[in-house]
């Protein structure tokens, strides 16, 4: 007989390493499963932002009602129930996988699908999403009670569980989604919630044993320890909702403000996971007083050049300065939350706050903020909120660090009603300006006054960014801030020329000559000598009555090329370019040129699906998101119906100019796979003629002999598309971004 002493379950792995592990793949299986089920939903509803920004509040809302079960169960309940009720609900999620949209789901047409999205969500992912959001307390709380040496902090298992996150992050664009399509990513991401689930039961397990010599009032209660006071969870919920709304605000600032670049928003996410995984490490304490003297130090320049006097830097540069604001910021208040962290018979209550804060700091930037401002400033304001948080808040007599600021404000606010003609003196003061940025370093250890000085100089910055940008008209809704700007331009004979222009963020829309021999002429994308001005040159005396469906609406400069007798629908996913569009006062393409067009307000493709089949003899597809395509408009199935709703003889123009993405190489593989004839232009201006910009247009036909008119045509210079090779196509399965970079 062998006497050799068999090892027990318990002994089998180390708590450290099966909790670690455990918490892990939840966290990356939740931060797979939100892109995953966000593009499920594209074809349905489209890319609209209201769409990704009711998605984020239900993730977030259900976020927060995970942690507030985990809170529940842990300090209410025994070991033994809190283990067979957990199990009873893992049990129980099972029956939803794989995870997939409900059959036959299909949103409403006559009404806001928000209701619809929100039980679609619930239905398709509800159980097992609110699974995985309960994961991080309840194991952390598990493991507090193992008796491991480490488990009287177990906060350092919040580290693992970003890291997680951080991966699934970084993985998804550039590792999962260039390699499987979406059925597949359903299939293998439902297997890994199985697999999870067993992990989650051996670590329930391990807990039992370990509570096997003890009451179960034993381990809801440690004696003498004091609970949290009101004003330290009040803290806490601070340090969380800041940050949370600096992500947001500073996602959509860089995107629309300084460089839409795809794929942009996985940066401030990154740093944001990252500051949870150094925060919560065993390496804190010792970074914690480097994040605090940097964070000035690095404020001031960011504020002297990223909001005072952005033009003098490259935008890459101005990008890393707010990437390093954000980070330090955000490090500094994620810093002082792990260190306020509560003994480990609170630590759900302080996960349900500090979620609860995430969930408030969401409904904030996508819901208030759009309502209240008219651009981003809560970006700016979150910044400043940032400053006050930082430690000594109520050091020494912190009732005089806002004197100096305060005299700033209102020597400011005296010369602004006093001075006349004070745009004659912006350089004077954007200089004043960069000097109070630099003596706010000498407030480093004054929060209050150092955050009051940084708001009272972006106040400033504010105002004198609106004197100097000639903005005529501003507005933000959830598709991002549209203004309408003059601008003064060299005409053809070098003499100065205003120029209306309309924005999305820092990308320009459409443009208008205001001089009455160029009122009606079509600039910028659609200028006359560009390609489609060619299209309509070389088909124009075609057909008189043409049915022509233009997607994006811009200033309307399209609407300039109708001729009598034709019909004219304009395909607008933002009512307010609609309301721009048309109102004289702005741009008067659409009141010269063609007032009778037909407005069809909501997602392109969605639209397009309720026209009658073979009606359309052109369609132009010119719908952009800053300066980006949207991908769902550009799958196989988007193409198939765009030709199901052109005639035999139609024809599709598509604008392609990007900078950064390589567009015509889908294209060129749709028409290949699909049989299609397709020619493309990259025009370039010959003459230095006012507001005719480079651009890429492809035109695309059931048959070649279509397009030999384009192809012989001595306008412009068309050719074939491009041979692709090795590019996957891309389907309402299956898109990869990073396989078109240029």
């Amino acid at each position: 007989m062998n006497n050799t002493p068999q090892p027990t379950a318990k002994s089998l792995i180390s708590p450290v390493i099966l909790f670690a592990a455990t918490l892990f793949i939840s966290a990356t299986l939740m931060f797979v499963l939100q892109p995953m089920f966000g593009k499920l939903l594209l074809p349905l509803l489209g890319g609209t932002p209201a769409v990704w920004n009711t998605c984020m509040v239900f993730y977030q809302t259900l976020l927060f009602l995970g942690y507030l079960y985990a809170h529940w169960l842990s300090s209410r309940l025994g070991s033994q129930r809190q283990i067979q009720i957990h199990t009873a609900l893992l049990v129980f999620s099972v029956i939803a996988l794989p995870v997939a949209l409900p059959p036959d789901a299909a949103p409403p047409t006559d009404g806001d699908p928000t209701l619809w999205l929100v039980w679609t969500l619930f239905l398709a992912i509800g159980l097992p999403f609110f699974v995985v959001s309960t994961t991080a307390p309840l194991l952390q709380k598990w493991f507090s009670h193992s008796g491991h040496h480490s488990s009287d902090d177990p906060y350092y298992l919040y580290a693992a569980s970003n890291a997680g996150s951080l991966l699934a992050l970084l993985s998804y664009p550039f590792l999962i989604e260039p390699n499987l399509g979406l059925a597949n990513q359903r299939l293998i991401w439902s297997g890994g919630y199985i697999g999870l689930c067993a992990l989650i039961l051996v670590c329930a397990i391990s807990f039992w044993r370990s509570q096997a010599d003890k009451e179960d009032e034993d381990v809801l209660t440690d004696v003498g320890i004091e609970p949290p006071s009101t004003i330290e969870q009040l803290r806490w919920l601070a340090l969380a909702f800041v940050p949370s709304s600096l992500l947001l605000g500073l996602t959509q600032f860089i995107s629309t403000d300084i460089a839409a670049v795809p794929l942009l928003w996985i940066v401030p996410l990154t740093l944001y996971l990252l500051t949870f995984i150094l925060v919560f490490s065993t390496w804190a304490d010792r970074i914690r007083p480097w994040m605090l003297a940097a964070q000035p130090a690095v404020l001031t320049v960011f504020i002297a050049y990223s909001f005072i006097n952005p033009a003098t830097l490259p935008y890459w540069l101005d990008l890393i300065l707010h990437l390093m604001a954000f980070f330090l910021a955000v490090m500094v208040c994620h810093g002082e939350l792990a260190k306020s962290r509560p003994h480990p018979q609170y630590l759900t209550r302080f996960y349900l706050v500090m979620s609860f804060a995430g969930m408030l700091g969401g409904l904030f930037n996508t819901f208030v903020a759009p309502f209240i401002f008219n651009a981003v400033y809560e970006y700016p304001i979150m910044i400043v909120a940032a400053l006050l948080l930082r430690p000594g808040f109520f050091n020494g007599k912190w009732f005089l660090q806002p004197i100096f600021p305060v005299l700033v404000l209102i020597t400011g606010l005296t010369i602004y009603f006093t001075t006349e003609q004070l745009f004659d003196y912006l350089d004077l003061i954007g200089g004043a300006l960069i000097l109070l940025a630099g003596l706010s370093y000498s407030l480093r250890h004054s929060p209050i006054g150092l955050g009051v000085l940084t708001g009272v100089i972006l106040l400033f910055t504010l105002g004198l960014h609106s004197m100097a940008s000639n903005t005529l008209y501003q507005e933000r809704t959830f598709f991002g801030v549209m203004s309408v700007r003059d601008t003064i331009i060299p005409d053809e004979n070098q003499r100065p020329e205003k120029v209306r222009e309309l924005y999305h963020g820092t990308t320009k829309h459409g443009a208008q000559r205001l001089t009455a021999a160029n009122v009606t002429t079509p600039l910028t994308y659609y200028s006359r000598p560009g390609p489609i001005g060619q299209l309509f040159a070389e088909f124009d005396g075609e057909n008189q009555h043409w049915h022509i469906g233009a997607v994006g609406l811009g200033a309307g400069a399209l609407a300039c090329y109708t001729k009598e007798g034709q019909l004219w629908k304009f395909y607008e996913i933002d009512p307010l370019v609609v309301e721009v569009a048309q109102n004289p006062a702005w741009f008067t393409y659409l009141s010269r040129c063609n007032k009778q067009a037909e407005m069809i307000v909501g997602d392109a493709r969605q639209s397009l699906l309720k026209e009658a089949d073979a009606s359309f003899d052109l369609l132009i597809m010119d719908a952009f998101s800053s300066d980006a395509v949207p991908t769902h408009l550009l799958t196989r199935e988007a193409l198939q119906l765009y030709f199901s709703k052109l005639k035999n003889t139609g024809l599709l123009a598509f604008h392609i100019t990007n900078r950064h993405l390589a567009l015509k190489k889908v294209l060129a593989d749709h028409v290949n796979e699909l049989h299609l004839a397709a020619l493309m232009q990259e025009f370039k201006p010959e003459t230095d003629v006012p507001l005719v910009v480079a651009t890429d247009w492809v035109v695309i036909a059931k048959q070649p002999e279509r397009l030999q008119r384009l192809q012989q045509s001595r306008l412009g210079h068309w050719q074939k598309l491009p041979l692709t090779f090795g590019l996957q196509p891309w389907t309402d399965d299956f898109t990869h971004i990073i396989g078109i970079w240029k």
